[in-house]
């Protein structure tokens, strides 16, 4: 079992920042790729980053040039720092990690709530 725990949501203004840190735990051995996804309110579920342990990364075209996934392995821990935030960024940020790289892991954790107001 591997368990994942988000950290470093809140509410921001348009154009700061913040940054989510999510730490897992378990079988951490068997996590080659780590990222995020959201959902807003009324929407489906949507890939924002995701990095594997060899440090390829995948970003959706919204979030591209704003947002930067990055990993501590020796942590066991992956953040997304989020700049020029938009109010359409607000969404629960849901940490996600697998065993396969460019594939949806199996592992959630519990969400944070990311808030921007304009």
């Amino acid at each position: 079992q591997v368990q994942l725990v988000e950290s470093g949501g809140g509410l921001v203004q348009a154009g700061g920042s913040l940054r989510l840190s999510c730490a897992a735990s378990g079988r951490i051995l068997s996590i080659n790729a780590m990222g995020w996804y959201r959902q807003a309110p009324g929407k489906q579920r949507e890939l924002v980053a995701t990095r594997s342990s060899g440090g390829s990364t995948n970003y959706a075209d919204s979030v591209k040039g704003r947002f930067t996934i990055s990993r501590d392995n020796a942590k066991n821990t992956v953040y997304l720092q989020m700049n020029s935030l938009k109010p359409e960024d607000t969404a629960v940020y849901y940490c996600n990690a697998g065993p396969r790289v460019l594939s949806q892991g199996p592992y959630w954790g519990q969400g944070t709530q990311v808030t921007v107001s304009s």
